[in-house]
């Protein structure tokens, strides 16, 4: 039977691994150090896992009849796996299982008190003659989970050491349909699989699959599809009704998971919502779930935002107005004076324990009080300077969007038949006197104009958004270069629909800067119209949609389709860590129907409605840095610049510090990518590859799997330069829009999210109050007490690097991969991630370089690669993880 089985062995890898080098070493070594059959040995094993903490009070009783059972006999046991020599009795070709070994001593570990890790000892008796292990499958007896991280060998004879990395939570076995199986740290390409270990890779991935119906458990590891059915409750009422993004021409979107819950009673289209007190129940593939550690970092910012959410539905008339700034300024220094028992009794039914139990072990006073944000710490009014609105559309918290202005006055692209005439009403008589000497057509020229433009973006959505609470316009914000590198604000366009019919055209107003009188309240009511819209496609396009909501196809592709042994998988999946969850989390409570956003962000009920139209825009290879800056016209190709581009404004922080980032991903992944893929001919035959690129065209971003641009992956370079967005979609971009969030937008004047009456009229009280009282005036225009209340607590929330946070240039294991010159790039990766921080430092104490840091003397960190845990406004991480 031996003989049939190596003989069936060889006809397997001639047939399906050819030569591959790789292969022919791991059964060269096989085959010098194995002994003859039936000898053993016995080898030592390291087990690294977390248990359930001591405060887990859902798990107590487990822990405890988890330690009876073990005192009782042993209860997790593991088997390796051989990776060379066949199972003889099996009906599927497959490696032969060594004997279960049992893992030693739980029940003298104690459970610590905190999240920690613990190791156990495991001693295996392994057939000589199975040669290495490639896998190992585990079983749990136990009544609860634990999260296994690690297992190592010592010492497998001949071999040396193997390592196993997991990171995944084991449930209980009866929750299993097949065995839960790890790989070793090697790294195979489907062809160069050893055979024995085939069968194992394809059957992993099937059950990562699931079979596509269901309703899934939270012990479940399935990854599917599902469009955006979740943000409605029909149940609820009329007011709770949403539009289903994904699916539909009229509202494309990116998928997200499936969780398979049933579907609402009033419309089987949509699927039935958690009540709040589940939020963090809703199912995510059980290895996508926070862990521990983070969970209790998240949960107590969670409760902060929950509670005033609730506070806010339940009792809106107890929130007033800011009448003054330094009324505003009281919720940091003093907080808001919440009755907190109360506030306890209030929120007792509605927080999951999870949230609760953090509130319980404080005063509560982390509940009420907030930070100073770092753009009114040395000066609280340098935000409402000309300088610092227009340094920030380079160095602030939405710096995507300014471009270059190449026609005067720029026109709509707007559809003339449905909206009218909706191009631009400013004049040449606007501008002219304030662009040092310059025709309009000499300073388009010399590439001295620019334009922040939402026009186009809102225009179709203004009159159905101003039917809420919101009263605002749609804006164009026209910019000078000047000589020293900063910009400086022209003329502000405020556009509303013609109120006799859209075809009639766009209502417009132009306002230009002023320091005095009640004209220079105007003009800064001007420019808070501005940052509302500027604040809104922040939250919704620039940092959801662009990043959250478009990657999560990719993380669910990834997974249903590339192995853990796949090269391509381990180059990505640090970068999609947390990500499913921070997104379902969204869901169920931030982008939801009259969630948060909605009560706090200006489009309110339209929001994601028109995220979806802006989607339809959404242009996979455009994602990539230097293809943004040329199409907006802030660079052109030059190959004598650093990194190909010459910026038209040099000092542009984003920018700037972008390409280097942007520069060291791409070498690193291009490094990555040709160690594995030596010619296009690999990339055509990666089984695996092609079904996920296929996958994540045709099912994940389906609503545009017909677009042409999607590249062929056909080629090595595709795949590095389509690894090399994601890469920087998921940890560079989405840190450029997140973690500044609290420094820059935390004081709400400088960001407001709303703004609730339009434009005061000369005769009218408004008018006359903007002349009186023109602190209050704005404030009474922009976003109120109640709504920054809860914008502060979630940015604060979001805004955080929790205490395990990874950040580009790291591993959380530095045994993530055996292949030494990975490795090796790797680090080189890292250093120059390193050297990039240096210069970054360097470049913030040139005082040349007023756009670094600017009025408010805050410094453009933004991209700084590494980070402490807090508030820190820098850091990249791995992925989008909050």
């Amino acid at each position: 039977m031996a003989s049939t089985v190596k003989f069936m062995c060889n006809i397997l890898k001639n047939t399906l691994l050819g030569s591959d080098d790789k292969y022919q070493k791991l059964s060269d070594i096989s085959r010098m150090k194995i002994s003859e059959d039936g000898e053993s040995k016995k080898v030592k094993g390291t087990v690294v896992l977390m248990k359930r903490n001591f405060f887990d009070l859902h798990d107590v009783k487990a822990s405890i009849v988890d330690r009876v059972d073990e005192i009782l006999g042993h209860k997790v046991y593991l088997q390796l796996i051989s990776a060379v020599q066949a199972d003889p009795t099996a009906n599927e070709y497959r490696g032969k299982l060594g004997k279960p070994a049992y893992l030693e001593n739980w029940a003298t570990s104690i459970t610590p008190l905190s999240a920690s890790d613990a190791t156990f000892g495991v001693t295996f008796e392994w057939d000589l003659a199975c040669g290495i292990p490639g896998a190992f499958i585990i079983k749990n007896f136990h009544q609860k989970e634990f999260y296994l991280k690690t297992l190592t060998l010592d010492d497998v004879p001949g071999h040396g050491r193997v390592h196993f990395i997991c990171n995944s939570w084991i449930y209980p076995d009866k929750y299993y349909r097949r065995d839960r199986i790890f790989f070793s740290n090697e790294t195979y390409l489907p062809h160069q699989t050893p055979a024995a270990l085939c069968y194992y890779r394809e059957e992993e991935m099937e059950n990562l699959r699931g079979n596509g119906t269901g309703m899934l458990e939270k012990w479940d590891r399935v990854y599917d599809y599902d469009v955006y059915n979740d943000l409605a409750d029909p149940d609820k009422g009329p007011k709770y009704e949403r539009k289903i993004l994904g699916g539909s021409a009229e509202y494309p979107y990116p998928r997200r998971g499936r969780t398979g819950r049933l579907p609402a009673q009033t419309d089987p289209k949509c699927e039935s919502r958690l009540p709040l007190s589940k939020s963090f129940e809703i199912y995510v593939p059980c290895d996508e779930r926070f862990n521990q550690l983070k969970m209790s970092d998240f949960s107590g910012f969670a409760l902060k935002l929950l509670s005033q959410f609730s506070h806010a539905e339940l009792d809106a008339s107890s929130f007033t107005e800011f009448d003054t700034f330094a009324d505003e300024l009281k919720i940091y220094d003093d907080g808001r004076k919440f009755p907190f028992e109360s506030l306890v009794r209030m929120i007792r039914d509605i927080v999951p324990w999870e949230l609760l139990k953090e509130l319980l072990r404080s005063d509560g006073e982390h509940l009420r009080k907030f930070p100073m944000p770092h753009v009114i710490k040395e000066d609280k009014s340098a935000w409402r300077t000309d300088e610092e609105f227009a340094r920030e559309m380079l160095a602030g918290l939405n710096p995507l969007v300014i471009c270059c202005l190449k026609e005067f006055p720029p026109t709509s692209k707007l559809d003339h038949k449905v909206f009218g005439n909706q191009n631009s009403s400013i004049t040449e008589d606007h501008l002219v006197n304030k662009i040092d000497g310059l025709t309009i057509e000499q300073a388009i020229k010399e590439n001295r104009l620019f334009l922040l433009n939402y026009h186009d973006t809102l225009m179709p959505y203004l009159r159905c958004i101003n039917t809420t609470t919101t009263k605002t316009y749609a804006t164009r914000t026209f910019l000078f270069l000047q000589g020293d590198g900063t910009l400086k604000p022209l003329a502000i366009e405020l556009s509303l629909p013609h109120p006799e019919g859209d075809h009639l055209g766009a209502v417009s107003k132009v306002y230009t800067p002023s320091q005095d009188g009640h004209e220079a309240t105007v003009w800064q009511l001007a420019k808070a119209y501005v940052a509302v819209n500027d604040s809104g496609y922040h939250q919704l396009i620039s940092h959801w949609l662009n990043t959250h909501a478009v990657v999560e196809p990719f993380v669910i592709a990834t997974t249903r389709q590339l192995s853990v042994m796949h090269p391509i998988y381990k180059l990505l999946h640090p970068h999609f860590r947390d990500t499913m969850f921070i997104n379902a989390f969204a869901r169920q409570t931030l982008i939801n129907a009259c969630g948060i956003v909605e009560m706090t962000v200006f489009p309110s009920k339209y929001a994601m409605e028109m995220s979806a139209v802006i989607y339809k825009n959404w242009v996979f290879p455009d994602q990539a840095l230097p293809t943004d800056l040329i199409k907006r016209g802030m660079a052109v190709e030059d190959a004598s610049a650093p990194h190909g581009l010459r910026l038209l404004i040099q000092d542009y922080p984003f920018a700037v510090d972008g390409l280097e980032i942007w520069s060291a991903i791409k070498s690193w992944v291009e490094e990555y990518c040709h160690f594995y893929y030596e010619s296009d001919n690999v990339i055509q035959g990666d089984s695996e590859l092609q079904a996920w690129w296929k996958e994540l065209r045709e099912v994940g971003h389906g609503d545009k799997k017909d677009e042409p641009w999607w590249p062929k992956m056909q080629s090595v370079q595709e795949l590095i330069d389509s690894c090399t967005i994601l890469i920087w979609l998921a940890s560079a971009l989405h840190a450029a829009v997140n973690f500044g969030q609290y420094p820059y937008a935390g004081y709400l004047p400088n960001r407001p999210t709303l703004s609730r009456r339009f434009m005061p009229e000369p005769g009218t009280p408004e008018f006359d109050e903007l002349k009186t009282n023109p602190d209050k005036a704005f404030l009474r225009t922009v976003t109120p007490q109640m709504q920054t209340l809860l914008g502060v607590s979630l940015i604060e929330m979001l805004s955080r690097h929790t205490s395990d946070e990874v950040y580009l240039g790291q591993r959380d294991t530095p045994e993530w991969t055996k292949d030494l010159e990975p490795l090796q790039a790797f680090e080189r990766f890292g250093k120059r991630l390193r050297e990039i921080e240096d210069k970054i430092t360097q470049m913030n104490c040139d005082e040349k370089l007023k756009n670094r840091s600017g009025p408010v003397k805050m410094p453009y960190i933004s991209l700084y690669p590494s980070s402490e845990m807090g508030l820190t406004g820098k850091g990249i991480s791995n992925s989008i993880s909050i």
